[in-house]
């Protein structure tokens, strides 16, 4: 039996992600994988039973990490604007700092070579306490939650997408998403979830 390398495993996770935002699904084998990572096949299934464990373990570790980062100084007890505010501001410095991580979340997200159920339920408990705390503060109105987090959260996802990628609509400068326009569309939303 091999001995785990955590410093192997970690590279070999990097790598993975890295192929799977640049070539998609189809373009990760563990040859490829292996090379890639300067390891052998071999190597890679110490750590991974299959493809799909390893495409599955990535994706509960990204998501975990994406959960901690959102949760960092986030109080579901906070007023509505201010919680939310601190979910923004956690998740845009997560995106900026982790974009491949990002990109692949979102590759996978309604994906059916992973399975969401999952979920880091600490994080699911702390956004359902934080919501329902504001609607019994008459703070937000009551929403199905996929218009909730629509209304909240794909404002925030797109402008980062246009940050990272350095991109804008046609015939446009690329987009900074500064802080002025970050508070600018948060004031947005904020007014759009209100009664």
């Amino acid at each position: 039996m091999r001995t785990r390398d955590i410093n192997k495993e970690a590279l070999i996770r990097e790598k993975a992600i890295e192929i799977i935002v640049n070539d998609g699904f189809d373009g990760l084998s563990m040859h490829k994988l292996a090379k890639s990572a300067g390891v052998s096949v071999a190597t890679i299934y110490i750590y991974f039973k299959d493809r799909e464990d390893l495409i599955q373990q990535l994706y509960s570790e990204e998501t975990k990490k994406m959960s901690d980062a959102t949760l960092r100084n986030f109080d579901p007890e906070s007023h509505f604007d201010e919680g939310l505010k601190v979910q923004w501001m956690n998740r845009m410095t997560y995106c900026l700092e982790n974009p491949y991580s990002i990109t692949f979340m979102e590759q996978l997200k309604h994906s059916p070579l992973v399975d969401r159920s999952t979920i880091d339920m600490r994080f699911l408990h702390a956004m359902s306490r934080f919501v329902h705390k504001a609607i019994e503060r008459n703070e937000i109105v009551p929403l199905p939650v996929e218009i909730y987090w629509s209304i909240a959260f794909a404002p925030l996802y797109q402008l980062v997408k246009f940050h990272i990628s350095k991109s804008s609509m046609p015939g446009r400068p690329p987009f900074i998403f500064d802080e002025p326009k970050i508070n600018q569309t948060l004031e947005l939303v904020l007014k759009a979830l209100k009664p």
